[in-house]
């Protein structure tokens, strides 16, 4: 009996001890409480996505990018198939031309138009002198005077001819400018450097105007979004220091400001009575990364990746030592 006795001691103990041990580890393994004045959140890296579209409908002829690639500003990523375009800027080109020679023959008209005007001008002169030495008769220097009206409006007609025809050239010259136009809208770009992020169609595939092909992440955007309840929200403004530490390089601690703190609660009812519901509204935080740090440690930074993003919440708090920035130079 003494011996089952001390047996259940023995295994009592070791439990015991156990349960110790795992105590001390699980302690070992927390993080530290934060200090007053620092608050934290979880998040993802998030960069700025711009849809590359097409603003055209069409035939996809090529493409010259692929998910992961790096692209610059203005580089072309695909083109649509624009045979049917460039026939019409060639019959547009066509018609500038015709119109063209259609007010060089007005203009020649009014040339003659004019050389009437000013002969029949001239015999109208001779006329009335004819008349008043009463060597003509009056029908012969009204058909004088006659002569130089017709001509006159003839000349007019030939004017309005030409205005006519200089109109048809500037519509002509606006329909190539149109179709050109169009040509250049079939040539796809990136409005900003960064990564492809989705490539979302293939040649040969027809899409609808507003199509998407690519979706690009702008790489010098990169933002966490966290959230922290109301106290600590209220006591931050934009441009507070913050510090991100990434789950896939603890290491490195990279420093950040806050960007944005949303007006307005998240998750709670619009309408709260007491203060313990008030104390339960979260606000919506972002914490952003310097272009020119995202460009210098794009090996390391990465977006999707998860994290930890750190506030403080007032300029006289300092920043823990496990905080401090610790990023390669």
């Amino acid at each position: 009996m003494i011996e089952m006795n001390k047996k259940k001691m023995t295994i009592l103990g070791l439990a015991v001890l156990a349960i110790v041990v795992a105590m001390q580890a699980w302690q070992q393994l927390q993080t530290p409480a934060l200090p007053e004045g620092i608050a934290s959140g979880n998040g993802r890296l998030e960069a700025t996505q711009v849809d590359i579209t097409t603003k055209l409908s069409g035939r996809l002829a090529e493409l010259y990018a692929r998910e992961g690639d790096e692209v610059e500003v203005d580089q072309v990523l695909a083109r649509l198939d624009v045979r049917e375009l460039e026939a019409e800027l060639q019959q547009a080109q066509a018609q500038v031309a015709q119109t063209q020679k259609q007010r060089n023959a007005a203009i020649a008209v009014i040339a003659q138009r004019n050389s009437e005007v000013k002969l029949t001008e001239k015999n109208l002169t001779r006329s009335r002198e004819l008349y008043e030495n009463q060597n003509i008769a009056i029908e012969q220097l009204q058909r004088s005077e006659t002569a130089v009206q017709t001509a006159q409006a003839a000349e007019s007609v030939a004017k309005a001819e030409l205005e006519l025809a200089e109109a048809a050239i500037d519509a002509a010259r606006a329909r190539v400018e149109s179709v050109r136009t169009r040509i250049d809208d079939s040539i796809l770009k990136t409005p900003l450097a960064g990564r492809v992020l989705y490539r979302l169609a293939e040649p040969g595939e027809v899409l609808a105007a507003g199509g998407k092909v690519f979706v690009v992440l702008d790489l010098t955007d990169a933002f966490m979004t966290i959230f922290l309840p109301t106290q600590q929200a209220g006591r931050l403004h934009i441009g507070d220091e913050a510090r991100i530490i990434f789950d896939a390089i603890p290491e490195y601690v990279v420093p950040a400001r806050v960007s944005f703190v949303s007006p307005e609660a998240q998750f709670t009812p619009k309408e709260v009575e007491t203060r313990t519901e008030r104390e339960k509204l979260m606000f919506r935080v972002k914490v952003r990364i310097e272009s020119a740090l995202l460009e210098k440690h794009s090996t390391i930074i990465k977006t999707g990746v998860p994290g930890e993003a750190y506030v403080r919440l007032g300029t006289d708090v300092a920043w823990p030592e496990k905080l401090q920035v610790q990023l390669p130079q």
